[in-house]
Formats: C-alpha cells, structure tokens, sequence
C-alpha cells in the first residue's frame, strides 16, 4: 500500500481540501458550506474554488463548534484518517469542544413538553450521566 504523498505544487481548491482531509463526508457538502460563507482562509470568506496553500489557516463552522485547521500539506487524494495528521493541523481551542459536549448533553436531558414526570429508569439514567 503506498502512502499517499503531498502534491508537487502544495496548492489545491478549497473544497477538495476539505473533503481529502475528512472534515466534510462528500465533496459536495464541503461546496455548499463554502457558498453558505462557513469556512474562510485567514479570517477571509473563501469560495469553493480557492487554492489552498500550506501555512494558511482554515476556518470551518460546523453546527456551534468552529474548527480551526492549519494547512500543513496538500494530499492528492482522500486520505485515511491515520493520515490527516501529515496535511492539518488542529488548532480548536477546548472551549469550541466543550460546547459540542454540553450539547449533546442538554439533548439528553431535554424532555417533549406534557411527557409528565420522569419515570424511574429515566432517573436511573440520568444519576448515571452525573456520576
């Protein structure tokens, strides 16, 4: 298996960066969420079509967490996630990681309004989430 090397030139579009380094599922979500104005390049609204260079700093809103990744290398292909490593670098201060995490924990608690009272394996689950 041969490891797959940075491009020659180090530069490639915006939305192939994205997608080869496993931050969008498909090229074409990395597109829209560059036309909707979520990502920029060194606090710079970027297109899809934007070459990226190594040095650069990328940053991608996704949901309430805004992800900041530093261009290391430009890969010629998707990469596997082992491999990220060696074209990002990830500058997400802890607090954006914290906010995902308190999240996913008000979703947990949340309660349909007139489902009543907590049954008693809702308690048990919810003592298990605080211990």
């Amino acid at each position: 298996m041969t490891e797959p090397a940075p491009a020659s030139d180090s530069s490639a579009r915006l939305d192939k960066w994205l997608w080869a380094v496993r931050i969008f599922k498909s090229r074409a979500l990395a597109t829209d969420a560059c036309r909707a104005g979520s990502v920029t390049i060194n606090e710079l609204a970027a297109k899809p079509g934007r070459d990226v260079h190594a040095g650069e700093i990328v940053c991608v809103r996704q949901g309430l967490m805004t992800r900041s990744l530093k261009v290391i290398g430009v890969p010629r292909s998707r990469v596997g996630a082992k491999l990220v490593a060696e074209f990002c670098t990830d500058l997400t201060p802890a607090s954006e990681w914290e906010k995902v995490k308190v999240q996913r924990v008000q979703q947990i608690l949340a309660r349909e309004k007139g489902s009543g009272r907590p049954t008693k394996r809702d308690r048990r689950m919810l003592d298990r989430l605080y211990e």
